[in-house]
């Protein structure tokens, strides 16, 4: 890159899907753009340690458990042998590659990218600590905050050898024969997922009463039932009230109805959620502010209460997913540039990757009701779809919630084989305002699981084929 210290029109902290897709954006409309990275290369959590090498791990949960599931088509295939060195390397090739891209394409673009961590220090400028050399100062015009977030941690199960949060889980160091996740969000039984597939026993501990709390029930069932042949156990309104390390395993206590008193793992994984990193940011010398949770306030454009830093992803509130991060990257870096940008999605997409897959997008049906909105639902089950039965998963759900005046669109739910991919139509219906015509009048190809959007959307209009008429 040029030479240090340096003016920028644009320099973005953090270089995860949020924090590149608005440096690149910026320097495409023309702003000369730096890019603040602490790990040196681009991708972030999300790359390095979070959804890519998850969803590779849990592509060969999945090919484990379809070889599994294949005894029952008469197809029967030996006993998986887990290489884990393997399976490391082979993670590793997939996150270097695009990494390799990233920074091909910010090349390509005259981005300059910075290794070191920088932090606000004075009026207008960024101090950045370099591992490579001293610390250099850059003056900015406008600068963009996308530091992420972190794993949450509880009091006294801080990391260590048998202690894991996500990011060490996603290591691979070990294969433990007992594993307690704490936790049953999706980070939880993701990676609860992907051990109990390479063979751990897999114990969840969720202090709510149901598993992916604020997801909805009727998607979560499907799910719910699978993984309670996966795991040894799921407890539910459980707490983790001890941990002692016997030097051999971890005896470790627990609280709730029906749960046991005591319990031996040789591994604890945390799966609490994360907090957006936002401490060590010198965001005392701006004038941006942080709620109660740590979240930096921004408005419509996702500008601070600094008219020059913006905050976009982890770091600017929920949902923390990655294509909420880009698509608020690009509003920044195109009101930065003078355009008529605003942050205002109908329908924010959301998939846990477990087998089934749970979607999900906008309006769900507990929301609307406490919001006071009159809807009606319309549910398809799997077990009408020649494509789910065919692949023998009929277990599966399409659930629709549309305004019930109207007939408009307002959410999109899913559960089974594929459900993230699914989600597409409904995300994109959702947006534009379709209404219940609108999907049943869509030829779907047949056959597919995404027939099932169109036959939801005719069973609210009461003209299903493939499932029994409406009462009348």
């Amino acid at each position: 890159m040029g030479e240090l210290p340096r003016e920028a029109d644009v320099v973005v902290l953090g270089g995860g899907p949020g924090g590149y897709a608005a440096a690149f954006r910026a320097a495409d409309l023309g702003l000369d753009t730096v890019l603040v990275e602490a790990r040196g290369a681009l991708g972030g959590e999300c790359l390095r340690v979070g959804c890519i090498p998850s969803k590779a791990l849990l592509g060969i949960a999945a090919l484990i458990h379809d070889a599994a599931d294949a005894t029952e088509a008469g197809v029967v295939f030996g006993a998986a042998r887990i290489d884990a060195a393997k399976l490391r390397a082979w993670t590793q090739r997939s996150i270097n590659r695009l990494a390799q891209g990233l920074a091909g394409l910010a090349k390509a673009r005259g981005v300059d990218v910075v290794a070191g961590h920088g932090r606000f220090d004075g009026d207008g400028s960024i101090r950045v600590a370099r591992e490579d050399g001293p610390p250099a100062t850059l003056r900015f015009k406008h600068a963009i905050v996308a530091t992420g977030s972190r794993p949450a941690t509880l009091p006294g199960l801080e990391q260590g050898p048998r202690v894991w949060d996500s990011t060490a889980a996603l290591a691979l160091s070990a294969t433990p024969a007992r594993l307690l996740v704490v936790g049953g969000g999706y980070i939880g039984l993701e990676l609860g997922s992907v051990y109990a597939a390479l063979g751990t026993e897999v114990t969840v501990v969720e202090l709510l009463d149901g598993l992916l709390p604020g997801v909805d029930r009727d998607l979560v069932a499907p799910l719910a039932r699978r993984l309670g042949k996966r795991f040894k156990r799921i407890l539910l309104g459980t707490k983790l009230t001890g941990m002692r390390d016997t030097g051999s395993a971890l005896a470790v206590e627990l609280a709730g109805e029906g749960a046991p008193a005591h319990l031996e793992v040789d591994q604890l994984l945390v799966a609490v959620g994360r907090r957006p990193l936002t401490d060590d940011l010198g965001l005392d010398h701006t004038h941006a502010a942080r709620d109660a949770r740590g979240f930096i306030t921004v408005d419509a454009q996702r500008r601070t209460a600094d008219p020059r830093v913006f905050a976009i992803g982890d770091v600017a509130g929920e949902p923390m997913l990655a294509h909420k991060a880009v698509a608020e990257g690009l509003v920044a870096a195109e009101a930065i540039a003078g355009h008529p940008a605003a942050f205002e999605p109908r329908a924010v997409p959301a998939v846990v990757f477990t087998d089934p897959e749970v979607a999900w997008c906008g309006l769900m049906e507990a929301e609307a009701r406490a919001r006071g909105v009159e809807i009606r639902t319309a549910k398809a089950p799997w077990s009408a779809s020649g494509r789910a039965v065919a692949m023998g998963r009929p277990d599966g759900l399409t659930k629709l919630v549309f305004e019930s005046a109207s007939g408009r669109l307002l959410g999109v739910g899913l559960v089974g084989p594929h459900a993230g991919d699914l989600l597409a139509e409904g995300t994109l219906a959702v947006e534009m305002g379709a209404v219940a015509e609108d999907l049943a009048g869509t030829i779907h190809t047949h056959p597919t699981l995404s027939e099932t959007l169109g036959e939801a959307a005719e069973l609210f209009l009461g003209r299903s084929i493939h499932l029994p008429p409406p009462r009348r």
